[in-house]
């Protein structure tokens, strides 16, 4: 079984994330970046079929700058057996639509039965990542999934709707996301950070891909015409009780439209 798992660096999850006011874009030197929570999930999944499974071929793939190749650093320690590294001034700015087709373009380079992703980005909030890739590749999503059991041949699990749960189920190859409801990621442990060292990341460019740098700006890349500072916080209205609070609350409520 082979099996690739989509990987994102993000901002640190707790601390204060900016915009750049004048790009429009996210702010990364405002804070830390760290290896998406989700995306240690994610790879979690396929570990723990790799734990049971002898002969299994976990490997990490993200897109980004050179930053990234600390979170695949992550990954190998974890447990991956290798890293590939989609890197390139030309994916700067990069929006979900150019996103998905650089990384399809590089899965389809790849032997894999498996792509799983988590379900979206703590910076993003997008979700359509993996939709994306799945119809790039022309293979069956199974999106949001709550469990995963997987075989040679098949991949199931559960996803939760509006009004209760569905069990589906797709042949292989296949792509997938998990949501948060998925197994905790583990801990890279010694033994696994050392080993890490000498585990192979691969650097690949858009030329490796063959495509075009100007096609992906062309092909999809937000342009943010204006951005402004959130505003700050004010004091909210101090309500205190002598005998009529529920009234006053009433008319804040209705003032507000709130009821």
């Amino acid at each position: 079984m082979k099996i690739i798992v989509l990987m994102k660096q993000v901002p640190d999850t707790y601390g204060e994330r900016r915009l750049d006011t004048t790009t429009g874009r996210v702010d990364r030197g405002a804070g830390e970046a760290i290896l998406d929570e989700i995306s240690e999930r994610a790879l979690e999944v396929a570990l723990r079929y790799k734990d049971g499974n002898k002969g299994t071929h976990v490997t990490a793939l993200s897109m980004g700058p050179a930053s990234v190749s600390a979170a695949l650093r992550k990954s190998l320690s974890m447990g991956a057996d290798a890293a590939i590294h989609v890197q390139d001034d030309g994916l700067e700015g990069a929006d979900m639509g150019a996103t998905a087709s650089v990384l399809a373009a590089e899965l389809a380079r790849n032997e894999f039965d498996l792509v799983i992703a988590g379900n979206e980005s703590t910076d993003g909030r997008g979700g359509a990542v993996p939709a994306m890739v799945a119809e790039h590749l022309g293979l069956p999503l199974l999106s949001f999934l709550d469990s995963v059991e997987l075989s040679s041949d098949q991949v199931a699990g559960e996803r939760a709707t509006e009004y209760g749960t569905q069990d589906v189920h797709a042949a292989l190859p296949a792509v997938i996301s998990i949501t948060e409801r998925a197994a905790e990621a583990r801990f890279p442990n010694f033994k696994g950070i050392m080993t890490a060292k000498r585990k192979p990341l691969s650097v690949v460019s858009l030329a490796d891909l063959g495509i075009e740098p100007a096609v992906v700006p062309a092909g999809g890349r937000s342009i943010v015409l204006t951005t402004s500072e959130r505003p700050a916080r004010t004091a909210g209205t101090k309500i205190i009780d002598e005998g009529d609070a529920g009234e006053q609350l009433a008319d804040f409520l209705s003032a507000n439209r709130l009821i």
